[in-house]
């Protein structure tokens, strides 16, 4: 079911974070990227919660969580401890987390932190060149940008037609014409009506990269061949930071670093 939880974060009370939650078994937390939401994760929440209990957040500023800036410096540790006071006060101790892009790297950082039982990291931030950090801040800001700008019977129109979808979100999906339209319009909408988008671009603009190791918590980090915003040569950067994780290149068959 979705719900809304009021946390604590770094002295700051009353912190509301949207989530949804269904299954049984081990606790699974999932973490979206920047300007997304937790329904990233619709198309495979029914099989994940077939074993596990599955809780799917919107980071603060995105998706149905408010925007509270927490005057913390670091905004990977403000995320990473919004997790963690979520996760507390839903009584789940030490969960598993999985996460793409902006949520991949709040995993590694839970992972980090000892907060978090395993890490899955789906082209997870942080792993990139200057100029590669560049282009994915670049590409991600034009397209809110776009989404801003766009009126909403546009966005409706354009989404109900595969060439209309390859307009709207061929900058970042490799085949934009099989993503469902419903899909399509929300994920716009998310994009657009982000409150946090901006500053947590800019400290990603800042050169924020992934530092350290991940000790006594198994990692596997996994990479799309064709992810159009954070380039798969960022996966070997990733084998070659982290001294004990798994990291495969998704999409191309018998390739594993």
């Amino acid at each position: 079911m979705s719900a809304t939880a009021s946390v604590s974060v770094a002295g700051v009370p009353g912190v509301e974070v949207a989530y949804y939650r269904k299954g049984s078994g081990e606790p699974l937390v999932l973490l979206h990227g920047i300007g997304h939401h937790w329904q990233a994760y619709s198309p495979v929440l029914d099989q994940l919660a077939e074993k596990h209990d599955v809780i799917a957040l919107d980071f603060p500023g995105f998706g149905e969580s408010p925007d509270v800036p927490l005057g913390v410096p670091d905004e990977l540790d403000s995320l990473a401890h919004t997790v963690d006071a979520l996760c507390k006060a839903l009584d789940i101790d030490r969960p598993h987390v999985a996460g793409n892009s902006l949520g991949g790297l709040v995993s590694l950082r839970l992972g980090q932190l000892g907060l978090v039982r395993s890490v899955t990291a789906l082209s997870p931030a942080g792993f990139w060149s200057p100029r590669e950090n560049r282009w994915a801040i670049g590409l991600l800001t034009n397209l809110r940008r776009v989404a801003r700008r766009t009126p909403e019977a546009t966005v409706q129109r354009l989404a109900r037609t595969p060439s209309g979808r390859r307009v709207l979100i061929g900058s970042i999906y490799h085949r934009p014409a099989l993503r469902d339209p419903e899909a399509v319009i929300a994920e716009s909408r998310a994009l657009r009506d982000c409150p946090a988008f901006d500053r947590v671009a800019a400290h990603a603009r800042r050169g924020i990269t992934f530092q350290g190791d991940v000790p006594d918590v198994p990692v596997t980090i996994a990479w799309g061949t064709h992810d159009r915003i954070l380039l798969p040569v960022q996966a070997a950067r990733a084998h070659e930071t982290l001294s004990d994780i798994v990291c495969r290149l998704l999409l191309e068959k018998k390739k594993v670093i």
